[in-house]
């Protein structure tokens, strides 16, 4: 898949990259990284020399027929995991099993605080569950990335990308150690993911938002639905004024 996927990506978008000196040669490692498309999850991989396995929703390898089974293998093959969704707690504990396995194998493991892209290509506050309890339980480093200019590639419900140069911003490795063995503590857990998230700000120079994306797209999707019930109201209160006025016209 680097050969094919990653050389096609390389050649097509010629992407830039700084830092690349900081993901280590060896050994496990986070690469915890904003998320503002669908395609991030090729680009980081395209220009990096090891594996890095990321997880991805469960209906991505369980679709049935020949679409849903050539679906299951190309997410296979550039290195995702399926998490299954369901249940209380259903992908933060999935993610995270799959992560420290990853991680104990020596290897890197890709995550995305945020937990979801970016509506407006805003950084938005991260989920303390995942990337702060697998670094605190394997003592794995955590990289921060920035992904630039991504969304503007493949804008979420475009299907075919727009040729222009994306960027990708790698910093300093981020040692937690000093919190080993407190991966249960939530002021601890959410003191990690804001470090983590402040290093992402300094290297995409994106805006903060204070609050979870997830409740940020449901402030979004209220909004639109209820002007789609306005509009309609209007739409029907016109129709109801047009009949009246043709009632008049016809006494």
């Amino acid at each position: 898949m680097k050969v094919t996927i990653g050389g096609s990506l390389k050649l097509a978008f010629r992407p830039w990259v700084e830092g690349l000196e900081h993901v280590p040669a060896e050994g496990a490692a986070i690469l915890a990284s904003n998320h503002l498309s669908f395609s991030d999850s090729f680009f980081l991989p395209a220009v990096l020399d090891r594996k890095v396995t990321f997880i991805a929703k469960a209906e991505y390898f369980n679709t049935p027929g020949v679409k849903g089974r050539l679906t299951a293998a190309f997410f296979k093959g550039v290195g995702q995991l399926p998490v299954d969704r369901s249940g209380a707690r259903g992908a933060g504990e999935a993610a995270i099993k799959s992560g420290m396995e990853v991680l104990e194998r020596g290897e890197l493991f890709g995550i995305y605080p945020e937990g979801t892209r970016s509506p407006d290509g805003r950084l938005y506050r991260g989920k303390p569950g995942g990337l702060a309890r697998v670094t605190l339980a394997t003592g794995a480093p955590v990289v921060p990335v920035a992904m630039i200019d991504t969304e503007k590639i493949q804008p979420p419900g475009q299907v075919m990308p727009k040729l222009m140069r994306p960027g990708i911003r790698i910093g300093k490795p981020l040692d937690f150690s000093r919190y080993q063995g407190m991966e249960h503590d939530r002021f601890v857990l959410r003191a990690v993911t804001d470090e983590v998230m402040y290093e992402i700000m300094k290297l995409s120079g994106q805006e903060y938002v204070d609050m979870y994306a997830t409740a940020m797209k449901r402030q979004l999707a209220e909004a639109a639905k209820a002007e789609k019930a306005a509009k309609g109201d209007k739409a029907a209160k016109g129709d109801k004024a047009a009949k009246a006025a043709q009632d008049r016209a016809g006494t």
